[in-house]
């Protein structure tokens, strides 16, 4: 069961979203806003920090000049040192037992128990690391004389990529939970938990900021998800368009290194390429070791995001699942982006037919059944209202493309969350079609317990991020198969 503390603040966070969404239905906003929000005042931010803090790079960017849509990017320290080679120019395979800093009390190590849904029990060793020179996950050292912290006028104060300390990185979406109506990407806990993932699967995180409710109501914030994935596209496309223009101004040694920020300019002369996209966006042909300053310019700009990895919390978890069907119909119209599996935690799923959980547990802990009817009236439309709604229902029939086409859907479910049964209804019919779509259950767990702010440090939490980090890269990493199950 879960500890006296976690019962005691669900019971108080409870009463405070409950007063919370009563007056958003009593005072309903004004529907017509369509450049909405993206964030509460009452919601705890953390700032964006261009440095390497704590091992992450972070910045925000506004992409929709219509909406309030915005992006925060989370780039790994990892991303400053390429993979070691070896004599046969493979990549050598070494895997540092690391842990987070940010984890578990470093007390003494602790046993974690989990079991998945074939009720198997594992147990897992965290320690901290205690050594001063922190290192990259390749074995890199990140001091600050490898990173280039400061602009030619000696303003800016944040990473700038250079031709010296660019590797390839994977690309993750991440969507934030609130129940469609709250949360934030650059809420504190968000903040902490994308950092978090971006140093243990090595990877790019770039959260969405979607529109809430009930400004913007459904399809909002599903579209808002969509529209992310279309501009991890166009900036592929730009940066291939920039590398254009740097190759024919020659190849040769006499190119400088500053024509490698050479980029397309909008109509106010600022670059429409992302820089950290561009240098650091996993390649279709990754190029590593020694090789020639010119080859370096003519190829730094290009990357195309074959591995992108989807990954929802809660109600995000229905987002990012809209977004691998909507890649899934649009197939290669949407290239360069290509979805290769997806994260679903805790999904916001429910429906009119109630399951034996959504019976047993429909005053579970932190977010029960009622305060999420609730959400759902917030977030749909009064005349589309339903539980079975395709946004909230994923088992109903005809609901978009076949199963079958689906990405890889790795689905994480709590034992005392009142949602588990229909999430892991949608991975078993997954699973009927030969999808690799495996659950996670966690035992003594409640909604959120890898992602709400006091959960966040918890062995449970910290152990879940790891598997996540074990399961993702078997589709986005050189040596993915060391690291399945």
């Amino acid at each position: 069961m879960p500890t006296v503390a976690v019962k005691l603040y669900s019971v108080f966070f409870k009463f405070l979203l409950k007063h919370r969404l009563q007056n958003r239905i009593q005072n309903p906003s004004d529907d017509n806003n369509q450049f909405g929000v993206t964030s509460r005042p009452e919601e705890s931010i953390a700032a964006a920090n261009p440095s390497f803090v704590d091992g992450v790079a972070t910045k925000d960017i506004h992409i929709d000049s219509f909406t309030s849509l915005s992006v925060r990017i989370f780039l790994p320290e990892s991303s400053l040192a390429s993979p070691e080679l070896d004599s046969r120019g493979q990549l050598k395979s070494r895997v540092k037992a690391r842990s987070d800093r940010d984890s578990v009390d470093s007390s003494g190590d602790q046993c974690l128990n989990r079991r998945n849904s074939y009720g198997a029990i594992g147990t897992m060793n965290v320690g901290a690391n205690s050594e001063e020179t922190r290192r990259s996950s390749y074995g890199g050292l990140s001091d600050a004389e490898s990173l280039n912290l400061r602009s030619d006028s000696g303003v800016y104060r944040g990473y700038s990529p250079s031709l010296e300390n660019c590797r390839k990185l994977p690309l993750m979406l991440q969507f934030h939970g609130g129940g469609f109506v709250s949360g934030s990407n650059d809420s504190v806990a968000n903040d902490f938990f994308c950092r978090r993932i971006a140093k243990l699967c090595d990877v790019i995180v770039v959260a969405v900021g979607y529109r809430l409710a009930p400004e913007n109501r459904y399809p909002a914030a599903f579209e808002d998800g969509f529209q992310v994935l279309n501009w991890l596209g166009k900036q592929a496309n730009l940066a291939e368009c920039s590398k254009s223009m740097v190759s024919a101004r020659g190849g040769g040694p006499e190119l400088k290194k500053s024509d490698v920020k050479r980029h397309i300019a909008d109509a106010f002369g600022a670059s429409m390429v992302e820089p950290w996209l561009a240098a650091h966006g996993d390649p279709s042909s990754p190029l590593y070791g020694p090789i020639s300053l010119a080859t370096r310019i003519a190829t730094l700009p290009t990357f195309q995001y074959k591995e992108c990895v989807l990954l929802g919390v809660s109600c995000g978890a229905n987002i990012a699942d809209y977004v691998a069907r909507k890649a899934v119909e649009l197939g290669k119209r949407l290239d360069p982006v290509k979805v290769v599996a997806q994260v679903l935690m805790y999904p916001f799923f429910i429906g009119s037919v109630p399951t034996h959980s959504e019976i047993k547990l429909a005053n579970s802990y932190f977010y029960d059944k009622a305060m999420c009817l609730l959400s759902w009236k917030l977030f749909l439309p009064e005349e589309e209202f339903s539980l079975d709604h395709p946004a909230a229902n994923p088992l109903i029939p005809d609901r978009g493309p076949p199963l079958r086409f689906m990405p890889p859907t790795l689905t994480i479910v709590a034992e005392h969350d009142w949602m588990r049964d229909r999430a892991i209804a949608y991975s078993e019919e997954l699973r009927k079609v030969n999808v690799d779509a495996p659950v996670l259950e966690y035992k003594d767990a409640v909604h959120e317990f890898a992602t709400l702010d006091m959960l966040l440090k918890t062995p449970q939490a910290q152990a879940c991020a790891e598997d996540i980090a074990i399961w993702v890269k078997k589709y986005i990493s050189f040596r993915g198969h060391e690291f399945s199950y």
